[in-house]
């Protein structure tokens, strides 16, 4: 077991399992299903799973979908996507999930949070942040998939979520994402400095050396995967992988 959780965050759209970058275009990767098997056999110790076009396309989570995943997959599960009422949310944590990730709904329906939480415990909700930085440098919080700016501090807005009853934050840069040149650890220190529960890590990763200062210099409780664990290197094709465990414990001493 390492001593930080590191977590491949994987995407999907429609029933494809697919990387996007900066939020952007997104590349396909292949059946969620052979992936969830290989990640079963790597004994990877948690997997996240996030529509990222639900909440733009106003619609529902796929429940089949996350059906077939839980049923077929062995180590704790997250999903984020759609969940727009506690009856979503029930019904996924009835399933076989062990959290639901609420980004746009949280902003939407501030009861949302306290009601999963009151039912569930705060360790099942995964309050999700996605910022970016305007062109003054200021970062800047977003929802529906890094379509909509709404005008709250990302710091305001972590703590806002956390007395709310987020149990832990999912923290994404849309300026790293799928871009494997390192986490913004300025802004993942920023909000990991100003909250009692964990932090989430996500968007740049592209090497061990890049989990590892997240950790150590950003205060990070877990990091979050994507290229990194669906290519083989950056440029390259498809392979669904982990990183050595040996090296990372190195790093992560």
């Amino acid at each position: 077991m390492l001593k930080a959780r590191v977590i491949p965050c994987l995407q999907l759209v429609d029933e494809s399992l697919v990387k996007a970058v900066k939020f952007d275009k997104y590349g396909y990767i292949g059946d969620y299903i052979n992936t969830v098997r290989i990640f079963n056999e790597l004994e990877v110790d948690e997997l996240c799973f996030l529509d990222i076009r639900a909440s733009l396309e106003n619609r529902e989570p796929n429940i089949k979908i996350l059906h077939h995943i839980s049923d077929e997959c062995f180590m704790p599960l997250s999903y984020g996507g759609g969940i727009r009422n506690f009856q979503i949310a029930k019904q996924i944590l009835t399933i076989g999930f062990e959290k639901v990730i609420v980004n746009t709904e949280a902003y939407h329906q501030p009861n949302l949070i306290p009601s999963i939480a009151e039912h569930f415990g705060t360790q099942a909700i995964v309050a999700s942040i996605d910022v970016k930085k305007n062109v003054w440098g200021k970062y800047q919080v977003y929802i529906n998939d890094g379509r909509k700016k709404i005008n709250i501090d990302p710091i305001e807005w972590a703590q806002q979520l956390q007395s709310m009853g987020a149990g832990e934050i999912l923290l994404t840069s849309m300026d790293k994402e799928g871009t494997w040149s390192g986490y913004d650890i300025e802004i993942i220190k920023r909000v990991t400095s100003s909250l009692s529960i964990p932090v989430i890590a996500n968007g740049g990763a592209g090497s061990v050396q890049d989990i590892a200062d997240v950790i150590k210099n950003g205060g990070a409780s877990a990091a979050a995967l994507g290229s990194m664990v669906v290519y083989q290197k950056k440029g390259m094709g498809v392979l669904v992988n982990f990183p050595d465990r040996n090296e990372l414990s190195i790093k992560l001493e």
